[in-house]
């Protein structure tokens, strides 16, 4: 890992980083807003490369990144990296819906206002209920989604975890950095918060600015996750499996969850305020180990 600061490159890869990232987010907003969710969810995909790119563009080669996986060395942290976001999730979601019951939705309505009105049909036309489809998205965010989500999730903390995080540890200690290149993180996403209420939607009390501060938040504590994980395997593999973990697990509660303008901002995803607890603690329980 990187522990000399460099400001020039810093410097550029944040320029390089907004520039590239901003522009494919708008884009994506257009062509959502435009064509279609579906097409805007692949510009959304070709945006997370603006990472790598801002990288390359900043004059920083990828080597001494932790290209080696070390699989026996690091079992504890693939293990690590694969199951926790879905058990930090499960537990938000749980707590969410202990709080909130009413929010709890096994009709289907949720899940055909996510995927389309039509989709309860097109499952029972393929021979599923509704409860095979939640268990099967269950089963795959245990065991093939997040391997899946590897290699996009890999343009982003090539930049996030493998460039800035260190940087801005070498330049301003480990806490404060780690928090700092969270922020950053999060900010990033805030065109797709401001054009199309990205995570949130856009019906909550404070829209967009409380959903793009809270967003901020989320994106800190799993940057402090994803920090620990590649610090303490030395790949850039593993934070992210971690990434492309908990981008699968997000979801799933959404599929049964009612929940609707201002309430959204508190769950039932890891994102939400009262869901996202026990990755705040995850988050928070690092921090107080960590020695600048």
């Amino acid at each position: 890992m990187r522990n000399t600061f460099d400001r020039k490159k810093t410097v550029r890869y944040c320029l390089w980083v907004y520039a590239i990232g901003w522009a494919l987010q708008i884009a994506a907003s257009i062509v959502t807003l435009r064509v279609s969710a579906a097409a805007g969810r692949l510009v959304i995909m070709a945006a997370m490369v603006a990472p790598v790119l801002a990288v390359l563009l900043a004059g920083q080669p990828l080597s001494g990144m932790g290209w080696k996986p070390r699989v026996k060395a690091n079992i504890r942290w693939i293990l690590i990296a694969w199951f926790l976001p879905a058990l930090l999730t499960l537990l938000g979601a749980g707590l969410y819906f202990l709080l909130f019951p009413a929010h709890l939705d096994l009709s289907g309505a949720a899940l055909s206002a996510l995927a389309g009105t039509d989709v309860l049909d097109q499952l029972a036309a393929q021979g599923f209920t509704l409860e095979q489809y939640l268990g099967i998205s269950a089963v795959s965010v245990l065991t093939f989604a997040p391997f899946v989500n590897i290699l996009p999730a890999l343009g982003e903390e090539i930049g996030w975890r493998g460039f800035l995080s260190p940087q801005l540890q070498a330049r301003f200690g480990r806490r404060k950095g780690r928090l700092l290149s969270g922020v950053i993180w999060g900010t990033w996403h805030w065109p797709l918060i401001v054009l199309i209420g990205y995570e949130y939607g856009t019906g909550y009390v404070g829209f967009p600015v409380t959903g793009m501060l809270l967003f901020c938040v989320f994106t800190a504590a799993m940057g402090i996750l994803a920090d620990w994980v590649y610090e303490k395997s030395g790949s850039i593999w593993l934070p992210s499996l971690l990434h492309g973990a908990i981008n699968a697990a997000a979801a799933l509660p959404l599929y049964v969850c009612a929940a609707e303008g201002s309430s959204r901002l508190l769950g039932a995803a890891p994102n939400g305020l009262i869901a996202g607890i026990p990755l705040f603690l995850a988050a928070c329980a690092i921090l107080a180990k960590d020695r600048e």
